[in-house]
């Protein structure tokens, strides 16, 4: 009986709170879970004088013709080889830097600097993929001053295996200032009393780096690797559908921009719907992965 009016009691305290969160709840449902039910086009010849309910079955020829049409797995090897890149060159390149800026006195210099860096990742691909067009583009400033000193221009935007270099050099520049932000929250952690030792022993920077700093940030660089093995299948749609061109498909094309070619411009529903599931199911399994190997070797946990 006690219990019982303690829950009530806890239940009305709290009503402010789940009203407020009401909202949100609400919108997740209506705009994440509700057309999750868009999934069974998957398994459906979807005509669209038919409607979705009314639309036959095939179960499962959709999925078995993904994988015996002819770009599929070149499609699925650019998505896995673009996105390993990224989260490689996105895992190093911040550490790097945030080592690098951490050594920095100058208070005023240093902000800056972080300002500097942080500024691309909040500009969209839309802007950034006009802007790398023209200068990275046959007629732009970079192709330009390399014919200006004598050097034969680079098609960075016509050439595949150019292009993946572009998507990789171009993605890390957007995003390593503002990954960097982990990792100097994490150095700002490190107990001073480590370093002031370690001079005393007579060790110089570069092994004070080495031998204290790196092995107390180790813990954060296995979360965060781990972490990013849940996109592994996510290369960044955004970027490539504003950079890419037909003389790019075979080295650039990624799922999520088959799916946009196939589904929504060659009208072929099912078939679009059956290769995002794929995608979905592949991504589910990495990430539960992911936080496990997280929580195994970094002991981090969401709740």
């Amino acid at each position: 009986m006690y219990e019982g009016r303690k829950s009530r009691l806890r239940l009305t305290r709290q009503l402010p709170l789940h009203l407020l969160i009401l909202p949100s709840v609400v919108c997740l449902l209506v705009f994440n879970y509700a057309p999750m039910t868009g999934l069974l086009m998957a398994f459906k010849d979807y005509k669209a004088r038919l409607g979705f309910w009314q639309s036959p079955w095939v179960g499962m020829k959709h999925l078995h013709y993904m994988f015996t049409y002819p770009d599929s797995t070149q499609v699925i090897w650019n998505t896995f080889l673009i996105a390993s890149l990224k989260i490689a060159a996105n895992t190093v390149v911040p550490i790097l830097f945030a080592l690098l800026l951490n050594e920095v006195r100058a208070l005023f210099f240093k902000r800056s600097v972080q300002t500097l860096v942080y500024l691309p990742h909040f500009l969209s691909w839309v802007i950034l993929g006009g802007i790398l067009t023209d200068i990275l583009g046959n007629k732009g400033i970079v192709n330009q001053l390399l014919s200006g000193i004598g050097l034969d221009p680079v098609f960075f935007l016509g050439d595949g295996n150019w292009f993946r270099f572009t998507v990789v050099v171009s993605d890390v520049w957007k995003e390593f200032g503002f990954s960097t932000i982990i990792y100097l929250a994490a150095l700002t952690g490190i107990n001073m009393s480590l370093y002031e030792a370690a001079e005393i022993d007579g060790a110089t920077r570069l092994k004070q780096t080495l031998h204290v700093t790196l092995p107390a940030i180790v813990p954060v660089i296995l979360v965060v690797g781990t972490l990013s093995l849940g996109n592994i299948l996510n290369a960044g749609f955004d970027q490539i559908f504003n950079l890419y061109n037909p003389l790019v498909y075979r080295e650039g094309d990624i799922i999520d921009t088959f799916v946009y070619r196939v589904g929504l411009m060659n009208g072929s529903f099912s078939f679009a719907t059956a290769v995002g599931l794929f995608k979905s199911a592949v991504s589910f399994v990495l990430i539960v992965t992911a936080y496990r190997l997280a929580y195994r070797f970094g002991n981090y946990r969401i709740f």
